[in-house]
């Protein structure tokens, strides 16, 4: 399976969504566990994807200097960068705007946001902030969270119909699992660990 197998996956979820061209249809989210060279990766992505970037237990200096090198990649390749719970560093480094951890969601965003989500109470606070979508997860077994409960296909849809704002399909997705979210409702497909593998 190849990046463009998942790419494939991810475009034609994102056509059959109401969000359909507003939203960018694939996103990767930075781990340096899981995914140590984040700039090689991002320098795959398809015109248009996102790029999240997490590790927030990175010193300041080394975040910094990580964020400014994606937001080049970003430019150069027609990606969105946003940086996870840190406003004042994706001002700094000119990205599109801000990802927020389900526990550090204010009651209100500004500008493009997203947010995290593990549950419909989290999808529902995320659309009462205004944020454009969610990352709903973990939607199959992933290597972030061993042994931790999944949602399952059929629960993601579920949640996806009742959360009255685009949701994305985070956890365990990949080149081989992403065609079972043909339709589940999701607006795209975010990925961790299937990029280090493509």
């Amino acid at each position: 399976m190849t990046l463009g197998t998942l790419t494939t996956a991810a475009r034609r979820l994102n056509a059959r969504h109401p969000a359909r061209g507003l939203l960018p249809p694939l996103a990767l989210l930075t781990d340096r566990t899981r995914l140590p060279d984040p700039v090689a990766a991002a320098g795959r992505l398809p015109r248009g994807s996102l790029i999240i970037l997490r590790d927030g237990d990175l010193a300041a200096a080394e975040r910094l200097v990580l964020a400014r090198t994606l937001a080049a990649v970003a430019r150069r390749r027609g990606l969105r960068l946003l940086v996870s719970g840190d406003l004042g560093l994706a001002r700094r480094v000119g990205a599109a705007g801000v990802h927020w951890p389900e526990r550090q969601l204010p009651a209100r965003v500004r500008g493009f946001a997203t947010a995290a989500a593990h549950s419909l109470a989290a999808l529902h606070r995320a659309r009462r902030a205004g944020v454009a979508a969610a990352f709903l997860s973990p939607v199959l077994p992933t290597l972030s969270h061993p042994g931790a409960p999944c949602l399952g296909v059929v629960r993601f849809a579920g949640l996806a119909r009742q959360a009255g704002l685009p949701v994305y399909a985070l956890g365990g997705i990949d080149a081989r699992t992403a065609q079972r979210l043909y339709g589940s409702g999701a607006a795209g497909i975010g990925a961790i660990g299937a990029f280090g593998s493509l």
